[in-house]
């Protein structure tokens, strides 16, 4: 991990998020049998999404360093009331959240977001070398959707 700053990692993580899930960027092939896959490369690093599933879902971001693994992020998402919130509706309150947040060149940190369709909230604890988190929205004052997260560097 020979001249990897941390502050361009991070840097590169938030534009590859932005320019993928919330920017609704182009499927590559899949890496897996059943996943939908979103890549972002550029200089010499590249990130892949890689998830399972729609309204509930699972997936793992990975992002390379001149072809390393330098960096994941697990995470699990689910709506927990269905009839209350579609999974069209929580993609739309997602997409609009995080491209807000990531307006502020950031990912970790804390954020809320009000939206048309409702409230998004993001907590979480650590810094981009190991951290965990949860996000969720919700509607008068009933929380619909969740997702909790964790990552941080890889060392071999």
């Amino acid at each position: 991990m020979d001249e990897l700053s941390l502050e361009h990692l991070e840097a590169f993580i938030v534009k590859a998020k932005t320019a993928t899930y919330a920017g609704s960027g182009a499927l590559v092939d899949s890496s897996r049998s059943g996943s939908t896959d979103l890549r972002f490369e550029e200089g010499d690093f590249s990130y892949r999404d890689s998830y399972f599933g729609g309204a509930d879902f699972i997936g793992e971001e990975v992002v390379w360093h001149r072809g390393e693994p330098v960096w994941a992020m697990n995470y699990y998402g689910y709506i927990r009331e269905p009839g209350k919130l579609s999974d069209e509706e929580s993609g739309k309150v997602l997409k609009e959240s995080l491209t807000a947040l990531y307006r502020e060149e950031r990912f970790l940190g804390g954020f809320r977001h009000q939206t048309a369709l409702g409230l998004y909230v993001d907590t979480n604890e650590g810094e981009l070398t190991c951290f965990h988190g949860l996000e969720w929205t919700e509607r008068d004052g009933e929380r619909l959707y969740e997702l909790r997260y964790h990552g941080g560097m890889i060392r071999a």
